[in-house]
């Protein structure tokens, strides 16, 4: 997934189910990857770092008709 891409309905856990900018229209941004972690900007403006094995949406919440993406 390329830096800066908006993602949504991210799930930190593997089968806990989405957690972070679940929201309508909320997106969180990806802004850096090393390795196996990953760190987001969140809607509130948190920087979230050191997040591994993540499981995402990268379309905008009306375009979700793919299946989840897995990075990090």
């Amino acid at each position: 997934m390329p830096l800066g891409t908006a993602i949504h309905n991210i799930e930190i856990t593997l089968g806990k189910g989405g957690q972070l900018a679940r929201a309508a229209g909320a997106v969180a941004k990806l802004i850096a990857k090393e390795g196996k972690s990953a760190t987001l900007k969140l809607p509130s403006g948190e920087v979230r770092f050191d997040i591994q094995k993540l499981l995402s949406n990268s379309r905008t919440s009306g375009e979700c008709w793919g299946e989840p993406e897995k990075f990090g």
